[in-house]
């Protein structure tokens, strides 16, 4: 026996699997805790660092909120030169980062209220050690390890991003 639907149900079935459907992607944005790699959507605006060789740009995933710091690059294996993540916290505060569960070695470039570059650290892949400025930050931009030295990245340069513009007032 063939039954029809209704256009009202038809609707309502089609709203219920893109329903499913957008709840299986946020799962797969914060995966991380199960083993998997969180991947957010590359930011529209570059990043742009500015130093004593001209400016550099990165295309971007921006942590805001605290689950996506906490899974930040876990789990992944490769990533492009010229990308990173950029964590944003609430306040300017001191920080430390450790690189379990992230197999790839990354440069840890720590960022002021200010725009500009506190410190740069290194991460070392599956590590526990903390990785930390000494003073109070903002911002923390990580970059596959080589990057900072490679395009000349260099305590004081100011680093250029919507997200940091809206703290700093610097454009």
């Amino acid at each position: 026996m063939v039954r029809k639907i209704s256009p009202a149900a038809f609707r309502l079935c089609v709203v219920v699997a893109f329903l499913a459907l957008a709840a299986g992607f946020a799962a797969r944005q914060t995966a991380s805790a199960g083993g998997e790699a969180m991947i957010l959507p590359s930011d529209p605006a570059p990043l742009v660092v500015e130093t004593a060789k001209g400016e550099r740009s990165f295309t971007i995933e921006v942590a805001s909120e605290p689950a996506q710091r906490s899974a930040g690059l876990m789990f992944r294996r490769t990533m492009a030169d010229d990308h990173g993540m950029l964590f944003v916290f609430e306040r300017t505060q001191p920080v430390g980062f450790w690189m379990k569960n992230t197999p790839m070695p990354l440069d840890l470039i720590f960022i002021g209220e200010d725009g500009h570059i506190a410190a740069i650290g290194r991460g070392e892949p599956q590590s526990e050690a903390v990785i930390s400025p000494g003073a109070p930050v903002r911002f923390v931009l990580e970059l596959k390890a080589g990057t900072a030295a490679r395009e000349g990245i260099a305590d004081g340069d100011a680093v250029k991003h919507p997200a940091i513009a809206a703290v700093s007032g610097a454009e």
